[in-house]
């Protein structure tokens, strides 16, 4: 009984699930977690979203991060679960977890991209790219890589923005708070960076390929229709 209890709990939490999906959901943990660990925590580029909060109410209020920053995440999937559903959780529950373990293989190996603290602007975007692509693919299979994804998620269902808008809606009123100790020139760069990640990620989960082959479809077949018309004219 206890076995088919557990094999029917697997195939509840596997539902909507594929290892190609699963796949994919490491493989953006793995891009994203490398992206922030060789250039945004090298550089000292500061975050928006759940990670700038818990940065702001740590200088302000001295709260502890590892205290603050389940605390957040947990209030961000709770809002998230009433309006995007289980699912999105138990993909969230993978995508995080591969987050964090991608965290501590990055830790692991020294750092594998050059220092870019004294080209700000370089990694900024090259930042932005690996953020961007990386939550990108985990956000297209239907999971969050942490709170803000979620938060931002769940305020684009609300609201009907586009999910681009909702990320730099969060992003943007967290940095803004963030210049109550954080110099406006590296603000500036967070600006630029949470923009690119977020122009990224909105155009990875919209991307529909089939969409671009439609034009050349149709083409296609106007070309046989006038073909037909064309032979049935010389038979006349």
């Amino acid at each position: 009984m206890s076995g088919k209890k557990i094999s029917v709990l697997r195939e509840k939490w596997m539902e909507g699930l594929s290892w190609q999906r699963i796949g994919l959901i490491i493989l953006g943990a793995a891009v994203c977690s490398f992206g922030i660990h060789n250039i945004h925590q090298r550089t000292g580029i500061t975050e928006g979203g759940v990670i700038g909060l818990m940065l702001l109410a740590e200088h302000w209020l001295g709260f502890s991060p590892a205290f603050l920053t389940p605390v957040l995440d947990a209030a961000c999937y709770l809002l998230a679960f009433k309006y995007l559903g289980g699912r999105f959780i138990r993909i969230s529950v993978i995508s995080t977890l591969s987050v964090s373990l991608f965290y501590k293989v990055w830790e692991c190996f020294p750092p594998m991209l050059p220092d870019l603290s004294a080209y700000p602007l370089a990694a900024t975007l090259l930042g932005g790219m690996f953020v961007g692509i990386g939550v990108g693919i985990i956000v297209r299979q239907g999971g969050s890589s942490g709170g803000d994804d979620a938060l931002a998620l769940t305020i684009s269902r609300v609201t009907r923005l586009r999910l681009s808008r909702s990320y730099l809606f969060t992003d943007l009123v967290v940095l803004g708070l963030s210049l109550s100790y954080i110099p406006a020139g590296r603000i500036f760069f967070s600006v630029v960076t949470v923009t690119i990640s977020s122009f990224l990620i909105d155009c990875i989960q919209n991307w529909e390929p089939h969409k671009t082959k439609a034009p050349q479809r149709i083409r296609e077949k106007h070309g046989e229709v006038e073909n037909r018309r064309e032979s049935m004219k010389s038979r006349s």
